[in-house]
């Protein structure tokens, strides 16, 4: 049997309680990462974490709200001081917000949106880059969607905060070209999660794909021999 890809690693995924983001920690997990978790919902937090050790693998939980941004700049020092650098940042997540014409926008959602999209991935690369140039490999992704690449309409808040992650990542990765981190977008396209349920409430079950098999391309960009920069990964022809 291979070596796991991830063995000794260690990779922080936001949005990580369920979805795309728990099905990422469980792949993650078993390709020998340590997982460092982070999501408000406690209880879902915390039924990953039983899936995570009754596979063999180990975790660590950080119940928070993304758009508390001053408790994002104490996650570098307090992973600093426990594991010495980072290996991987996964940033995937959303919050949908408002969907409905640009022009019956709801401020307060639109906030939130940019809150946990656009600031909150601010923050953690601020806070996490020079844990990222600890490592040996650091690797940086973010998920990103296709009506932030291509308007259409109702998509409101949540299409602009895409296309601010794109640019902004894309700067991201301008800026660290030279160096051993690599920063990397994946476009998973539609998936069977909470969050297309809230968007799309009548579509019916089943019909889009599950996240635990969209999660195996994470593993190729996380992995310490992966030589993509800058780059869009589309999954599922999104």
């Amino acid at each position: 049997m291979p070596s796991p890809r991830l063995s000794g690693r260690v990779a922080l995924i936001t949005g990580a309680s369920r979805g795309l983001g728990a099905a990422i920690a469980e792949r993650f997990a078993a390709e020998g990462a340590h997982v460092v978790l982070i999501a408000r919902t406690v209880g879902g937090l915390e039924e990953l974490d039983d899936r995570i050790k009754a596979a063999g693998g180990s975790a660590t939980l950080i119940p928070q709200d993304l758009a508390d941004h001053a408790k994002l700049d104490m996650l570098g020092p307090a992973l600093h001081d426990r594991f010495g650098r980072l290996d991987i940042l996964v940033g995937n997540a959303a919050h949908a917000g408002f969907i409905g014409p640009m022009a019956h926008a709801d401020p307060k959602q639109w906030e939130r949106t940019f809150a946990v999209g656009v600031t909150a991935n601010m923050r953690l690369i601020r806070t996490l880059h020079p844990l990222l140039q600890a490592s040996d490999a650091g690797r940086a992704i973010f998920v990103t969607d296709r009506v932030g690449r291509e308007p259409t309409a109702y998509w409101n808040g949540y299409a602009a905060a895409k296309a601010a992650l794109e640019h902004m990542v894309r700067t991201y990765a301008a800026e660290t070209a030279k160096g051993r981190v690599r920063v990397n977008l994946v476009d998973p396209g539609p998936m069977a999660t909470a969050l297309r349920e809230k968007i799309f409430p009548g579509e019916p079950s089943g019909t889009q794909a599950d996240p635990a098999t969209l999660a195996p391309a994470f593993v190729e960009l996380a992995a310490p021999d992966c030589a993509l920069h800058g780059e869009l990964k589309i999954l599922q022809g999104a």
